[in-house]
């Protein structure tokens, strides 16, 4: 039998501090970061990257021809949390502050104004468990959250699972606000059409909650700053209340967004929610009453 080998075991702190001198150091770095609204520069390295996390290596690929590649631009990952990351993967450890993405450490310091910021990090890096938290703590302090600059600047894959949430507590009216404003920031931030960065978010709010003179609003307001999407043309109307509705639901292979506010007028005519529909007509833990509600969850005929 082989004899095994002597195994030498070098000092671990050396080691890291290595490491560490390594970190967002451009020197032998061969991928660029631009991180966070503020566009920081982080310099890494590609196979120490790769090798340790799964993100970074679906993100960063195999590497194309000599010299440094294009930026990665993470616009929506706050740079202290990305920083806190890069050190964690270089060295094992991470020094904890404010910002840090350790699951307890956040837990014990999370407040209203970094909730939203660790939410995109959580997203961003798969992190389930720490969204879970984030989605809970915004679900308790709904209002104060939304009003954030973090929410703003949250991706809209970090928005959807808290539109999708039956306990937020506010009410839709000002969710919708929440959400035009967050929509007009990244229109702002892409040079897009307000309309456009909605579309992936907008579907999620429940406009059936709103009363007949709230959906009329909505609808004007549309018209000088488009949102969601409204077909006006060739739609029957009724009388609610002494208000025009829509109430043909034939706008078969339209996008859902496209048919919200259609679908929301339909409710009120005849006076029946659409079970089969499910979430746009449930109403949230914050969602103040309304006269129609009544009549939400009863099954559509």
């Amino acid at each position: 039998m082989e004899t095994p080998g002597l195994v030498v075991q070098g000092e671990a702190a050396s080691f890291s501090t290595a490491l560490r001198s390594l970190l967002n150091n451009p020197q032998y770095s061969d991928v660029c970061f631009v991180v966070g609204q503020e566009r920081q520069e982080v310099f890494a390295h590609r196979c120490l990257l790769a090798c340790r996390c799964n993100f970074f290596r679906g993100l960063l690929g195999p590497k194309l021809g000599p010299g440094m590649p294009s930026p990665v631009v993470l616009s929506t990952v706050p740079a202290e949390a990305f920083l806190a990351v890069l050190e964690f993967l270089y060295t094992n450890s991470v020094r904890l502050h404010r910002h840090s993405l350790c699951l307890e450490f956040v837990v014990k310091v999370m407040d209203v104004e970094m909730v939203c910021e660790a939410l995109q990090v959580a997203v961003t890096f798969g992190l389930g468990a720490l969204q879970e938290r984030c989605v809970a703590f915004i679900e308790a302090h709904s209002r104060e959250a939304l009003r954030t600059r973090g929410f703003l600047e949250l991706s809209a894959p970090a928005l959807l699972p808290l539109l999708r949430s039956d306990r937020l507590c506010v009410d839709e009216a000002e969710l919708v606000l929440a959400a035009r404003s967050w929509a007009r920031v990244g229109a702002a931030v892409l040079e897009r059409p307000v309309a456009e960065v909605a579309a992936p978010v907008v579907r999620e709010l429940r406009l059936a909650l709103l009363a007949p003179a709230e959906l009329s609003a909505l609808e004007e307001q549309n018209q000088r700053e488009p949102l969601i999407p409204v077909r006006t043309r060739g739609m029957p109307r009724a009388r609610v209340g002494g208000r025009g509705c829509p109430t043909d639901s034939a706008v078969t292979g339209l996008p859902l967004q496209v048919e919200q506010i259609v679908e929301a007028w339909k409710c009120h005519a005849l006076r029946r929610g659409d079970a089969t529909r499910g979430a746009p007509c449930r109403r949230r833990r914050g969602t103040l009453p309304r006269e129609h509600h009544g009549f939400l969850d009863l099954p559509l005929k």
